[in-house]
């Protein structure tokens, strides 16, 4: 079975990647500890349903393949797929049929598995997210939108980019480790990416793990990096939550990467009959967002936008969208997408009717995956509570003139007050309770009209060196002033 299989996936690869699969087998078998016992080692792999990475599992299995043709046995490969809100059933849909087409339900060197949190799981297409897991996403996407207007990024990725390191370090342990991790990164991004961290860690006041621990102590730097910023985005009082987001780091001191960059190519369009033939990867309209086809997220990035431009500055919703839409477009250009599928992308956008239908679609999956409605996204671009409530005014006189008269009130509960009638009426209409509230108001909010980098904090930090986003002039009410603004997302 393994030898047609292999004969199947030679013949559906690219014809340059053939060569390159009997390349990348030689340097991986050298680069394993357990030569003579090929059994014994363990791979791990990271799969996120997108098309790059099920671009790179087929190209792996290959190699994994090749070497039992070679050896007459291969390493154990593990197959890893993080768990999260943004994830919509498609994605499970995909990877479950990358596995059917790939062989890989059936071979005893196969573990696949799914991390949702600290808790892993065999693969199974039908798991749904637990409910556990959801208010962990949703609480984070609150607090993090209530500080920054629900910037994209800084809303949606932030959090989530340290939840994916979590989720390395937690596989990477299980079940008695691994023993390399492979990647699609060059060894010069993998450095350039630990370098970014180390220096993070150092412009946020703390000491970096000692480089020579690899990638433990890039995990360690990340776990202080992540205490730093959960701390900064939920408040210092909210200990145990702040303590149970941290980042897995209890991993064997000498795991390292193993890149197949160079015998790979990630554009899309020189394996697209891989993906779409052989693979059967659909490119489904709620996974499938701007640069993301394992993710819904950026459809809502650009539903906050076009939610911020018509409430908070009182122009148009599509004004916003155009915004967002002009800027994802040209980052899929800069990572090589095909045109058909950046027409693609374009064409949802293009007409009010195809405006339309995209927001009631985003207002869907934010109800679906987030618990989230308009009242209280709209609440969330807003930012009226973060800062000492600076924008309450503008929210409620934008938003419920009929609490105008309740702001010193609304104002006085925020300080600590007691108020049980509208304490309730604050918690519906923004989905956080009276604590979370506190401690916005107690904390920072980030604002996009003012220069990050002269912004104290973790956040800013982050933001100043993100290569996704860009500097906007927007109007920001009805009789047009400009204003220096960001957008942001994936």
């Amino acid at each position: 079975m393994q030898t047609t299989m292999l004969d199947d996936l030679r013949a559906a690869l690219p014809e340059e990647d053939v060569p390159a699969v009997e390349e990348c087998a030689t340097r991986l078998y050298n680069a394993l500890p357990r030569q003579d016992e090929l059994g014994r080692n363990t791979v791990m792999v990271a799969y996120g349903g997108g098309k790059d990475s099920a671009y790179a599992v087929a190209f792996v299995r290959a190699v994994h393949l090749a070497l039992a043709e070679r050896h007459g046995e291969t390493f154990r490969l593990r197959l890893v797929t993080m768990q999260h809100s943004g994830m919509p059933y498609p994605v499970m849909l995909n990877i479950d049929r990358t596995y059917r087409a790939l062989g890989l339900y059936d071979d005893p060197d196969a573990e696949l598995l799914l991390v949702a949190g600290d808790r892993v799981r065999p693969f199974a297409r039908d798991l749904r997210v637990p409910h556990k897991l959801v208010e962990f996403n949703r609480i984070d996407l609150l607090m993090s939108g209530h500080r920054t207007y629900g910037d994209g990024r800084s809303t949606f990725c932030y959090a989530c980019n340290l939840n994916v390191a979590n989720s390395f370090g937690v596989a990477a342990r299980y079940n008695g480790g691994v023993d390399l991790i492979i990647t699609g990164d060059s060894p010069n991004e993998q450095r350039d990416y630990a370098l970014w961290i180390r220096r993070l860690a150092r412009g946020a006041g703390q000491k970096p793990a000692d480089s020579r621990k690899g990638f433990k102590g890039t995990l360690e730097t990340l776990d202080g990096l992540a205490q730093a910023y959960f701390e900064e985005i939920h408040g210092s009082e909210n200990v145990e939550r702040v303590k149970e987001r941290g980042v897995t780091s209890d991993i064997s001191d000498h795991l390292a990467f193993f890149s197949i960059y160079n015998h790979t190519s990630y554009a899309s369009g020189a394996h697209w009959s891989l993906l779409t033939d052989f693979l059967g990867f659909v490119f489904d309209e709620i996974a499938f967002n701007f640069t993301e086809s394992d993710c819904a997220n950026p459809a809502l990035m650009a539903h906050l936008r076009g939610l911020r431009t018509e409430q908070v500055y009182k122009r148009s919703y599509r004004e916003g969208i155009a915004q967002y839409v002009d800027f994802a477009i040209e980052l899929m250009r800069r990572k090589d997408f095909p045109a058909h599928l950046i027409e693609q992308m374009r064409d949802r956008y293009r007409t009010d009717a195809g405006v339309e239908s995209m927001r009631e679609a985003a207002t869907r999956y934010g109800e679906e995956a987030f618990g989230l409605d308009t009242t209280q996204l709209v609440c969330m671009v807003y930012s009226p509570f973060a800062a000492g409530a600076v924008n309450l005014h503008d929210y409620l006189a934008g938003e419920f003139p009929e609490l105008l008269v309740d702001e010193d009130r609304i104002r006085a509960l925020l300080a600590g007050t007691e108020d049980q009638a509208l304490a309730a009426r604050l918690e519906r209409i923004s989905g956080l309770s009276v604590t979370d509230l506190r401690a916005l108001y107690n904390g920072p909010l980030w604002s996009p009209f003012a220069q990050m980098s002269t912004q104290p904090g973790l956040l800013p930090r982050v933001m100043v060196s993100d290569p996704h986003q860009e500097a906007i002039r927007a109007k920001r009410n009805p009789e047009g002033e400009e204003v220096l603004d960001r957008v942001s997302g994936r």
